[in-house]
């Protein structure tokens, strides 16, 4: 039963809603006062409740308190014809569905009322994931390779590199990796080496004598030393600075250190796990990390997906965060529909998991109802399902627009070549977090194009066939065409200059996407003359 309950000593506004509801369908009660109500609520539940804020006796925020604790699932719609900060908070505070300021529009409050008339029924079931103890959570095959990987080393205490992407989750990880090794019961110390200024950075490592620099008043232990026995955890290693590169490189191969000022050596019974968003081959052949601390540090490597590769995982990842935000608020989950879900695969996701952590918590603030719909996604999240709806998902390389660089050449949209030139024209170039690109990263198939679905394929084809009318004859008779040679190389300095981009420059990382190698890949770039892409 659609029944809605009216409390308002208002006559005339119980009146003319009781009437616009009841033509919709609605199976109104009325009621002068809150009292009333809450004795009405001894015999029967509403669907959703409708009360004004000020009113003889108690008032709308004291009924509302009041339904919270008898019945936590019932929407409750708060009016108020004194539309002040002070009302709106407390209304929200105390669990409000939404908050309806006097005078009102009748057709939207019906919508409002049909709105949380929707929402009212029976919950429906969340997949309980918010008391994971690791809350590393993912059901796609990369996060199981991780899985995995965590559970070969649970017996070791091995040296382990972690790369990924920022906000990929390293540091859980290397929790994880600690708790689940021999060395469980011992410290686990997290140090970010990029977030240390560089003339701190050895104290904070190592710790310092009484008297050792200005300021040094008395002695002070380091990270290695509070970590002893347990896992240190050194994060952006990448950005160490060289002289504490080398510092580094001493403790992992002798397992000594000095205190800056010291000259008595201190044992080192720990474990590192560093990790880096970074290329460290690059970096060391750039000669910017040194490539012993290198081979030092990538004893074991765990690579972590993008969250653009793992798109399956959004929905519970989102749930997950729902969850977690409302307990530590103190509300009640927010809950996403399969369309809101939906609209999170399509986004990229350029700060992976830490990103739509942030989205999650900004949800549970912001989203006026229990249940997150499309509209109730963030701007940005929305105009990517928009754009991916619309048709406006083509493969990266041959859509215009999408960052604000225009095609260099006509596949889609610039005329045809004309006769006789016989020349080949550059494709677009590739462009850069499309909707698309998640899909491809995702291991997904490449979506249709335009109205007509013919696709890229399509455009690609249009293109040959215009090529090769406007071939020189000679050209055709004597073999001397290169057209395949020169189309080939187009396509492939696409595909890499895409691939480079989509990892932000790391080669290696790249050619995996890929699937090719790294010679391979070194070897195209300098062929294909795409130094300067590369960055």
């Amino acid at each position: 039963m659609n029944s809605v309950w009216i409390v308002d000593d208002d006559q005339s506004i119980r009146w003319v809603l009781e009437r616009a509801l009841s033509r919709e369908g609605f199976d109104v009660r009325a009621f002068g006062s809150a009292r009333e109500c809450l004795r009405a609520l001894e015999d029967g539940t509403p669907r959703v409740l409708v009360s004004d804020i000020r009113m003889p006796g108690e008032s709308g925020i004291e009924l509302l308190q009041r339904v919270k604790e008898l019945k936590p699932q019932l929407p409750v719609i708060i009016m108020t014809a004194f539309s002040d900060l002070e009302s709106a908070v407390s209304a929200f505070q105390g669990g409000a569905f939404e908050y309806l300021p006097k005078p009102f529009d009748l057709p939207k409050a019906v919508e409002l009322i049909r709105r949380a008339v929707q929402e009212g029924g029976p919950e429906p079931e969340v997949e309980d994931v918010a008391e994971a103890q690791l809350e590393i959570l993912g059901k796609a095959p990369a996060m199981q390779e991780v899985f995995r990987a965590i559970g070969r080393l649970s017996h070791s205490s091995v040296t382990v590199l972690i790369t990924g992407e920022s906000g990929t989750g390293k540091e859980l990880v290397a929790r994880a990796l600690h708790d689940h090794s021999p060395r469980a019961g011992q410290t686990f110390v997290a140090l970010n080496t990029a977030a240390i200024p560089r003339d701190l950075l050895e104290s904070e490592l190592f710790g310092h004598e009484r008297g050792a620099f200005t300021g040094a008043q008395q002695l002070r232990r380091g990270r290695f030393e509070q970590a002893e026995g347990g896992t240190l955890f050194l994060d952006e290693i990448g950005d160490m600075p060289p002289d504490l590169q080398t510092r580094l490189l001493r403790v992992l191969a002798d397992g000594q250190f000095y205190r800056v000022g010291g000259h008595q050596p201190l044992r080192a019974n720990v474990r590192v796990i560093a990790a880096t968003h970074q290329d460290l081959e690059e970096r060391v052949r750039r000669g910017l990390f040194r490539e012993d601390l290198f081979h030092r540090l990538n004893v074991i490597r765990l690579r972590l997906p993008a969250l653009s590769e793992r798109t399956e995982d959004i929905g519970v990842l989102a749930r997950h965060f729902l969850q977690r935000s409302a307990r530590e608020l103190g509300v009640e989950p927010k809950r996403l529909t399969e369309e809101a879900i939906a609209a999170l695969g399509t986004f990229p996701w350029p700060g992976n998991v830490r990103q739509l952590e942030n989205v999650c918590h900004w949800l549970t603030v912001m989203a006026p109802s229990q249940t997150v719909g499309l509209k109730d996604l963030p701007p940005e999240v929305r105009e990517a399902a928009q754009a991916a709806a619309s048709g406006d998902a083509m493969p990266a390389g041959l859509r215009q627009g999408d960052t604000g660089h225009e095609p260099t050449g006509g596949m889609a949209g610039a005329p045809l070549p004309s006769a006789g030139t016989g020349t080949v024209r550059p494709l677009p170039e590739p462009a850069q977090a499309s909707a698309s690109a998640t899909t491809y990263a995702a291991g997904g198939v490449a979506p249709a194009v335009g109205a007509t679905g013919n696709g890229w394929r399509a455009l690609l084809e249009r293109e040959v066939s215009a090529l090769l009318a406007a071939q020189p004859s000679e050209e055709r008779a004597n073999g001397e065409s290169r057209l395949m040679d020169s189309l080939t190389r187009e396509f492939e300095g696409v595909v890499i200059r895409t691939a480079l981009r989509h990892t932000r420059g790391r080669r290696i990382d790249a050619a995996l996407r890929l699937g090719i190698g790294r010679n391979t890949i070194t070897r195209k770039i300098q062929d294909l003359k795409l130094e300067d892409d590369d960055g």
